[in-house]
């Protein structure tokens, strides 16, 4: 007998209930099929002014369900759980894959027991109300105390907790709880007329013990406060080429848009990448290896098991500059003839997967960032992002800083506004002449978007020089 506790409680629906859908999903002719459960509850608070402005909880159920042919996707789905319901879910999917030509056999099911990467001791979800402000309160009082010049404090505690369930006309059947939260503060300074804000985050697939362990209510507050002040005496300055130091951590999202993208399989085995059919090429600058791994525990970007079965790996995708492979989904490594990454992703029931990252990073280097810094006579040091825009295919970028300083005869000095860096990916990958040994991954709450999916991602780099960026400023010569 199958142990399927979440299937149970928070679907009421049998694995014969489950084999008929599949049967259904199969009635045409596709090759492959699969069901997808979601139980999904939130909870939001904003706090605005000292008062909690709103408080909101929800719940979303429902199941998607696939047929495949080749790369030839028929998806649909219900927030009706009945067998009916499904049923005709599952022949509207079949009929958009329809191949009239075959027949597909159910497999045997098999249950899959992934290993718990996300353990928790308190659940956001589940704790008391009164608790969550406790947190929201230290927050907004560290923050007001950082400086008489912060006129205004936002802090934000979002989080989920995703039950689900899954299987398939393989045979595979799995069950997974994923919790989530992130913690924000937006503070806005205010001198002479100016103003300026400052953003800080915290969070992952852990519960409340993470302000015991990892960082307090305070802390990401502070952090806040310190960037809205800093932002206050920033300098304008003039567009051109630099030399560009890309500070650890947050910077990071750079890789993940301009490039991290085009690593992705299903932009590959179409041909439309910068990277396809390089597989074996020198890509990047050979102090390059970009990682792609979802076994970290308790990260935003980390999974269990990915949304098709599949076990989440390390996944080496350049490796001293050559290309070694990419991130797949169950369709995209038919295509390539490759074993199954575990980058099946969706964003929700109602979506199906496709290849997405996880934790995507830059694998430690030789150098200190204080030698990386000595070595720089002029330039930028970008050190956190605001975010941008990417065309994932070709890589071309153009991204916001929002914590960046001028670099001068090898010394971080002022801080600078309104500068951005403008580039390809792929291009800038071949002009990382430094890389760092103090790799350190984000915290808080990047979330990542493809083909309207938006899906939690981890990423972490240690500070790099890149030897030129166009740096877009604002300053008037």
């Amino acid at each position: 007998m199958l142990k399927s506790v979440l299937l149970d409680t928070y679907f009421q629906v049998t694995h014969e209930q489950i084999g008929t859908v599949i049967q259904a999903a199969l009635s045409k002719g596709a090759e492959f099929a699969d069901v997808f459960f979601e139980y999904r509850i939130t909870s939001n608070l904003s706090f605005e002014e000292d008062m909690v402005k709103t408080a909101r909880r929800g719940i979303v159920r429902g199941v998607g369900i696939r047929a495949v042919n080749g790369d030839q996707i028929g998806f649909a789905f219900s927030e009706e759980l009945s067998t009916d319901k499904m049923v005709q879910a599952a022949r509207a999917a079949a009929a958009i894959a329809a191949d009239n030509t075959a027949r597909t056999r159910i497999e045997p099911v098999g249950a899959i027991s992934p290993p718990n990467l996300y353990p928790i001791d308190e659940l956001a979800t589940s704790a008391d109300l009164s608790k969550k402000l406790t947190f929201i309160r230290e927050a907004n009082s560290a923050a007001k105390a950082h400086d008489s010049r912060i006129v205004r404090v936002n802090i934000g505690f979002n989080d989920e907790v995703r039950h689900l369930a899954y299987a398939d006309s393989d045979g595979r059947f799995w069950e997974d709880s994923q919790p989530m939260f992130v913690f924000t503060t937006v503070c806005i300074a205010e001198q002479n007329g100016r103003r300026e804000n400052g953003f800080a985050s915290g969070g992952g697939r852990i519960g409340l013990e993470y302000f015991d362990r990892k960082r307090r209510a305070a802390d990401i507050a502070n952090d806040a406060a310190r960037l809205a002040v800093l932002n206050l005496s920033a300098v304008e300055i003039e567009a051109g080429m630099q030399t560009v130091v890309l500070g650890n951590s947050d910077s990071a999202v750079l890789l993940h848009e301009a490039v991290g993208h085009g690593l992705e399989a299903d932009f590959n085995y179409k041909n439309l990448s910068n990277y396809s059919g390089r597989v074996g090429e020198k890509v990047a600058s050979e102090q390059c290896t970009i990682v792609d791994e979802g076994l970290f525990d308790n990260m935003r970007g980390t999974i269990n098991i990915d949304d098709e079965g599949n076990s989440p790996q390390s996944t080496v995708l350049i490796e001293n500059g050559i290309l070694r492979g990419y991130m797949n989904d169950r369709i995209s490594a038919k295509q390539l003839g490759v074993a199954a990454s575990g980058n099946g992703r969706r964003q929700a029931y109602n979506y199906p997967p496709m290849p997405r990252m996880t934790n995507t990073y830059l694998r430690n280097g030789e150098y200190s960032a204080e030698e990386i810094m000595r070595s720089v006579k002029k330039g930028i040091f970008a050190k956190s992002f605001t975010g941008g825009n990417v065309d994932i295919t070709k890589g071309d970028f153009t991204f916001s800083c929002s914590e960046a300083y001028l670099i001068e005869d090898g010394k971080v000095t002022v801080p600078i506004k309104g500068a951005t860096l403008v580039g390809n990916g792929p291009d800038v990958m071949t002009k990382l002449t430094m890389v760092g040994n103090d790799l350190k991954f984000t915290d808080g709450g990047w979330t990542c978007g493809k083909n309207g999916q938006m899906v939690p991602v981890g990423m972490g780099t240690p500070t790099v020089k890149v030897s030129e960026i166009t740096v877009g400023g604002t300053k008037i010569k």
